[in-house]
């Protein structure tokens, strides 16, 4: 098995989970189902923002951050390490 940095897994994951959650709330699916005349309109708007902040922020966290996933990365990661740049 091939092995990947647990950075790379956590931020891969967390962006998973995110953009799973940002569908089904584009579906019309929440997440925690509850009934309509539990919660107000406006935990509604925060539970939204919340999640959209939350898919842009792992999104950019993903797409920033080098992974190291391909042959290429995994050779520039090995030659930051013998520089101790990484």
């Amino acid at each position: 098995m091939k092995k990947i940095d647990k950075g790379t897994l956590i931020r891969s994951v967390l962006l998973f989970v995110a953009l799973i959650n940002q569908t089904l709330i584009m579906m019309g699916k929440p997440v925690i189902p509850v009934e309509e005349g539990q919660i107000t309109s406006f935990v509604d708007g925060i539970y939204l923002v919340g999640s959209i902040a939350l898919t842009i922020v792992t999104s950019i966290a993903a797409w920033w951050k080098n992974n190291f996933i391909t042959k290429k990365g995994k050779a520039q990661k090995v030659a930051l390490r013998e520089k101790k740049l990484l």
